[in-house]
C-alpha cells in the first residue's frame, strides 16, 4: 500500500485491476485545459477528476467557504462511485508535474474520509513521460460502484472561528511569498494574509525536477517553520484550500502526520470584511 507518494516506475508495475489512477490536471488560468489535456493523452487506465466540479462544490462559494469549497460527503461519494472506487483499492492521483496541486487535493479528501490507500504520483505526468512509460489517447471507463464516505470532521478541517481564535496552534500559508506579504494578488480581491500566519510556499517542497524532496529534507525544513509545535497543532491554508494540501502531503511524507486544513483559506477569510488583514512579514 502506498500512502503518500509513488514513483512512476512503481505505478507502472502495479496490476491495472489493483489501482485506480486519477488524472487531476488543472490550470487556474484555463479551467478546461486539464480535461482537454487528459483527452489528448494520459496514463493508460486513468480516469479524470475535475478540481472545480469533482473535488470542489462551487455552488457553496456564496457561503464564504472560499473559491474551492469542499464537496459535501454525498457529492464526493458520488464522484468516487462514478470513478469506480471501492474500499481497499489503491488510489494514485497525478497532476501535470508542476506541483501536483489538485492531485494532492484528492489525496487529502480521501484522507478526510479515513482512506489510507491513496498516493500522489511523484513528479506527476511529467515524470511518467520522462520515464518513457506508455501513454494512451483512449478513454478509460471503469465499472461504477456504489460507495458512501464520511468526513472525519472538525479534528481535520477547521473553520473561520477556529482560525481567528487559534491559541496554541500555528497557521501556515502555502502561497508564494509575494502574495503572502500582500505585494501582489493575481486572484483574490484583497491582498495580504491572516494575522499571525507563517509562510511556507508549497513550491519549496519540490526539487528542480518537480519531484518531492526527501523525507529528511522536508522534515528539517518544516521543523524550522513549526518549531516545537506538534503536527496536530499545525493548520495549513493557501488561497482556496488546494495548494495547502501540498504542504499537508509533504509533512506526512516527512513523518509529521496529523496537521489540519483551514479549507476556506484566504479567499474564505476575506469574504467577511470585518476580519483583520496583515501584510509584510508580520
Amino acid at each position: 500500500m502506498k500512502s503518500t507518494l509513488i514513483a512512476a516506475e512503481e505505478l507502472a508495475a502495479l496490476s491495472p485491476d489493483g489501482v485506480l489512477i486519477v488524472d487531476c490536471r488543472f490550470d487556474l488560468a484555463d479551467a478546461k485545459k486539464g480535461e482537454r489535456d487528459y483527452h489528448a493523452d494520459h496514463i493508460p487506465g486513468a480516469v479524470f477528476a475535475d478540481l472545480d466540479h469533482d473535488l470542489s462544490d462551487l455552488s457553496r462559494i456564496p457561503l464564504g467557504l472560499g473559491r474551492h469549497p469542499l464537496p459535501s460527503e454525498q457529492a464526493f461519494s458520488a464522484v468516487l462511485s462514478r470513478l469506480g472506487w471501492r474500499p481497499g483499492l489503491q488510489v494514485v492521483s497525478y497532476d501535470a508535474g508542476n506541483g501536483s496541486l489538485a492531485a494532492a487535493r484528492l489525496w487529502w479528501l480521501l484522507r478526510l474520509c479515513g482512506v489510507r490507500e491513496a498516493a500522489v504520483l511523484d513528479g506527476g505526468y511529467a515524470a511518467w513521460k520522462a520515464a518513457n512509460l506508455p501513454i494512451s489517447q483512449e478513454p478509460s471507463p471503469r465499472q461504477p460502484t456504489q460507495v458512501s464516505v464520511h468526513y472525519e470532521g472538525s479534528q481535520v478541517v477547521i473553520d473561520h472561528a477556529t482560525v481567528g481564535s487559534l491559541q496554541d496552534g500555528l497557521l501556515i500559508d502555502a502561497r508564494a511569498t509575494a502574495r503572502y506579504r500582500g505585494e501582489v494578488e493575481p486572484i483574490d480581491r484583497v491582498a495580504g494574509h491572516v494575522p499571525g500566519a507563517a509562510n511556507r510556499p508549497f513550491t519549496e517542497n519540490l526539487q528542480a525536477d518537480g519531484r518531492f524532496k526527501s523525507p529528511a529534507e522536508l522534515r528539517e525544513a518544516f521543523r524550522a517553520v513549526i518549531g516545537d509545535h506538534a503536527p496536530e497543532h499545525v493548520v495549513h491554508m493557501c488561497g482556496s484550500g488546494v495548494t495547502a494540501c501540498h504542504n499537508l502531503l509533504a509533512m506526512e511524507h516527512a513523518g509529521l502526520a496529523g496537521s489540519r486544513l483551514y479549507a476556506p483559506s484566504w479567499s474564505g477569510w476575506i469574504s467577511d470584511a470585518s476580519r483583520p488583514i496583515a501584510a509584510g512579514n508580520t
